[in-house]
């Protein structure tokens, strides 16, 4: 490996004279943009506790009436990021938003692209163009890019869920922006995406001579995904990791763009090393408790926390009840990383 020369070898006139130009020598700095074998990363990997966060996200609602927050969210920053900087890896925004009975996140759209992870509660709803899609524990509800999108509350108690953006990607790009809208109306077709694509490998018959809608399924209920992870494990061999991924019904791809969502289900006593990858992830614990090695952090997790996931990270799962499976919810920039060209496994 070359030996690079240093800023303080170059006289200070060069270097003032470089600076009053607006220019900066690259070779003092090559190394830190592209260092050897594997990327710097300042991301931590770590467990957010839900049992630590519920009690301040009811208190952010005592607090705070939703008139004066629009979207009640704590945000899990990650202290390697800059916890000013609102992420929990360098692409992936990850928030706990609580909205409470007979309240209403008001209509509104947005350049980055949501998924809605429900944590906790029943009678919490999400319309998208006019769908108002039921909201219970476990479903996945897409608010993609530049659709309009509300929430509201007809149950009792508080309702909890996660809030995963590409925020980050399009904040740095300078393309994040919201408008805000009027109360939509709703279609007389209540989850209706959810009701025409509700078996894998079927999709109305219509669609094939149609013009493909970009989002045609917005919700993809937990109890579905749940019985699907169950029935994979009964035929997938002891060492493979039972994996599901979610995805457009009509093209089989990644339901979203930048971000890629998965469901995990990890066996009884069973222990699985995924394949390191160039991706960053976060991992949601949906039902379970147990232990994580990630990069040789080791940490313990239960029902509702959450784990960050940096780049190239060695990953290590293990469940520690010996009679129930464990459930996780993933979210990674692997669909990002696809679309320009540099992701990796290595095996």
């Amino acid at each position: 490996m070359a030996q690079l020369g240093t800023l303080e070898e170059l006289p200070l006139e060069y270097r003032n004279g470089l600076t009053s130009q607006n220019l900066v020598p690259l070779w003092p700095n090559l190394r830190a943009a592209l260092p050897y074998n594997i990327p710097a990363r300042r991301t931590k990997p770590m467990v957010w506790r839900y049992a630590q966060i519920r009690p301040e996200l009811l208190k952010a609602g005592e607090l705070t009436p939703i008139e004066k927050a629009e979207r009640r969210v704590l945000v899990l920053a990650n202290p390697g990021l800059g916890l000013e900087n609102m992420q929990a890896t360098p692409s992936i925004y990850i928030g706990m938003q609580l909205i409470l009975p007979r309240e209403t996140a008001p209509n509104h759209k947005h350049s980055p692209s949501a998924v809605r992870f429900v944590v906790e509660g029943e009678g919490g709803f999400t319309v998208v163009e006019g769908e108002k899609m039921p909201m219970e524990k476990g479903d996945l509800i897409l608010t993609p890019s530049g659709l309009w999108h509300e929430h509201g509350h007809e149950g009792s108690g508080p309702v909890v869920w996660l809030d995963a953006l590409d925020l980050p990607m399009v904040y740095a790009l300078e393309a994040s922006y919201c408008i805000d809208g009027e109360p939509q109306k709703i279609r007389n077709q209540p989850d209706s995406s959810q009701n025409r694509y509700r078996r894998a490998g079927l999709v109305p018959y219509a669609s094939l001579r149609a013009q493909r809608p970009k989002y045609p399924l917005c919700r993809f209920p937990w109890k579905d995904t749940r019985a699907a992870l169950h029935d994979l494990s009964t035929v997938t061999d002891s060492g493979d990791i039972v994996q599901l991924a979610y995805v457009n019904p009509e093209t089989g791809g990644e339901c979203l763009p930048i971000l890629g969502f998965s469901a995990i289900m990890l066996r009884p006593g069973e222990t699985i090393r995924p394949v390191r990858r160039s991706a960053s992830a976060v991992l949601h614990v949906v039902e379970g408790e147990g232990q994580a090695n990630i990069d040789g952090v080791e940490l313990d997790w239960g029902g509702q926390d959450t784990m960050a996931v940096p780049t190239h990270a060695k990953v290590e799962i293990t469940n520690k009840s010996s009679s129930k499976p464990a459930f996780l919810f993933q979210v990674d920039d692997a669909p990002m990383q696809k679309k320009l060209g540099f992701f990796e496994e290595f095996g």
